[in-house]
């Protein structure tokens, strides 16, 4: 069970990246979807470091699925919308 601690402690903590295995923070937003699933005003999303940015946004466009990326600033003074996750 979370103490209160633990739970303001989680919800503080920076966004890491999306990358298997990868500890690192997030910069990226990788904004996506899969037509066949989703809606096309519906985004889901990937965090990237600089590292894996590349790599993530290349795995989602060979399959069409990458939309947009900004920076994970840009996206969160954006606010809630739909192309929230």
């Amino acid at each position: 069970m979370n103490s209160p601690e633990t739970a303001a402690r989680n919800s503080a903590a920076a966004p890491i990246c999306s990358a298997k295995g990868c500890r690192a923070d997030a910069v990226w937003v990788l904004a996506w979807n899969n037509p066949k699933l989703h809606t096309p005003e519906r985004r889901k999303t990937w965090l990237a470091c600089e590292e894996h940015r590349e790599h993530l946004s290349s795995f989602l466009d060979v399959r069409s699925f990458l939309k947009e990326v900004v920076t994970l600033t840009e996206w969160e003074s954006r606010g809630p919308g739909p192309y929230a996750p």
